[in-house]
């Protein structure tokens, strides 16, 4: 028998976002509308709302929910704001920005991740762009973005990303460190001056690319 996953996304909400401090209501909203089953592979439905990361194939994972939601609340998004997520992932993260209002850029260097991502995206109804590169060089095209999301981690800030955020209080979160633990950093860029704060400790798959890990 089938959960209902509609429970379970108010159960999520509630005891993973809620209570670890989360408050921006657009995000919470966000949280509650998008259907996290969707983004995950077919044997792992039942487990969509469980409090970890989750594998989508290619050696690559679903955030947990509660690391969602905190990378987006640092962001501080308005509606409208030109956003910029690399690694697309499963299409969760853009869906929850979508959600919230956001024009979005994804780039995934995985062509079977970023189509499946697409398709689901598509499906549901969210305006997402993505395109299939090296996104530690951003996407030059479309920038500057108010905000950028890194979703895997990076030896440091890719440089190509810095330089495509916009100078007025543009924010970007990325997590920084080797290949199996990092902290989550949240840069304010303010002209040309660089804010950097530690958001604490986290633990991603490898920002793979020119201004990233080697493969």
């Amino acid at each position: 028998m089938s959960k209902n996953f509609e429970i379970l996304r108010k159960e999520m909400v509630e005891n993973q976002i809620i209570k670890r401090g989360i408050t921006d209501k657009k995000v919470i909203n966000a949280f509650l509308k998008v259907p996290r089953e969707e983004f995950v592979p077919e044997n792992l439905k039942d487990s969509a709302y469980d409090d970890c990361p989750l594998p989508i194939g290619e050696g690559q994972t679903i955030s947990q929910p509660y690391i969602v939601a905190l990378m987006t609340e640092a962001l501080k998004l308005k509606e409208k704001e030109k956003v910029l997520e690399i690694g697309t992932g499963s299409g969760y993260q853009a869906a929850i920005l979508a959600e919230i209002g956001c024009e979005v850029y994804s780039v995934e260097r995985i062509e079977t991740l970023a189509k499946r991502a697409e398709k689901v995206l598509s499906k549901l109804g969210y305006k997402v762009r993505i395109k299939i590169g090296d996104g530690t060089l951003g996407w030059p095209e479309f920038s500057p973005y108010d905000k950028i999301i890194v979703t895997a981690a990076g030896p440091e800030i890719p440089e190509s990303l810095l330089s495509q955020l916009s100078e007025n209080e543009g924010r970007l979160i990325i997590p920084i460190g080797d290949r199996f633990i990092q902290d989550l950093i949240l840069i304010v860029k303010k002209g040309k001056k660089i804010e950097r704060n530690n958001l604490g400790g986290c633990q991603f798959v490898p920002l793979i690319g020119k201004e990233g890990w080697e493969e």
